[in-house]
């Protein structure tokens, strides 16, 4: 393939790295898009731009951003026009998983990733939303996740993050869509990478691994491919819809 996002310029949160975000930025960069990144580790978002300019020809914008301050998430979409002009693609990657059983769950924990995984899905679509919306014109694809659906011990804080974000992008594409601006998810069920493993008991993954149809965990670039598609006109009669990347029925 090559040529889906040709002259679009796409913005991905936590982008830095080797998960979903790193994936995503490099596949829309090989589709031809203007890529500019962000993320809360400075020093793995450079290593990024680095990698990233070998597929784009030249270095994208790298913007430190924490997703949980509104004031950097508002100045990360500033930065973002100033830097390119405008931002067709908004791909709100940024999310923070766990595993506590509810009885042992702090309100912190609670808090701290249903902020990261949920709010921050707000506040970058608000922000995105006030330059699309008068362009009538842009995309945005959220990134949830079959826990959304499913039951899971030690998840619910996570479970309900995600099944916020679907809701939250069924709500706003209804409010975006008289501008033409579409809002759909991505719900990946399982894509093993490194930090992944750094918040995830290595048994639970281990347990939904051999849930998977393919005996498998995806890898980032197939979830990455439907975010590609989410983002192109290959899918420019959908809007609110989640999409589940999954080999197992929710």
């Amino acid at each position: 393939m090559g040529g889906l996002l040709d002259g679009r310029v796409v913005l991905v949160t936590a982008a830095a790295g080797a998960g979903l975000g790193w994936a995503t930025a490099r596949r829309c960069a090989e589709e031809g898009a203007r890529v500019v990144i962000s993320d809360v580790h400075e020093r793995r978002l450079a290593e990024a731009a680095e990698r990233l300019a070998e597929v784009m020809g030249d270095k994208p914008a790298a913007i430190p951003c924490d997703v949980a301050d509104t004031g950097q998430v508002d100045a990360l979409i500033e930065r973002a026009v100033e830097a390119e002009g405008r931002i067709d693609v908004l791909v709100n990657n940024a999310g923070l998983g766990g595993d506590r059983r509810v009885a042992e769950m702090t309100d912190e924990e609670w808090d701290r990733v249903v902020d990261i995984s949920l709010t921050s899905v707000f506040r970058a679509t608000r922000a995105a939303l006030r330059h699309m919306l008068p362009r009538r014109s842009g995309v945005i694809v959220n990134m949830a996740s079959v826990s959304g659906w499913r039951a899971q011990v030690g998840q619910a804080h996570y479970a309900a993050a995600k099944a916020g974000v679907m809701a939250f992008t069924r709500c706003v594409a209804m409010e975006a869509a008289e501008a033409g601006v579409r809002v759909n998810a991505v719900a990946p069920s399982l894509a093993m990478h490194p930090f992944l493993e750094k918040t995830v008991s290595r048994e639970l993954l281990e347990e939904l691994t051999r849930r998977e149809a393919f005996g498998r965990a995806a890898d980032p670039a197939e979830v990455a491919n439907v975010v590609v598609f989410l983002a192109s006109d290959l899918s420019s009669y959908m809007t609110g819809e989640v999409v589940s990347v999954s080999s197992q029925h929710p």
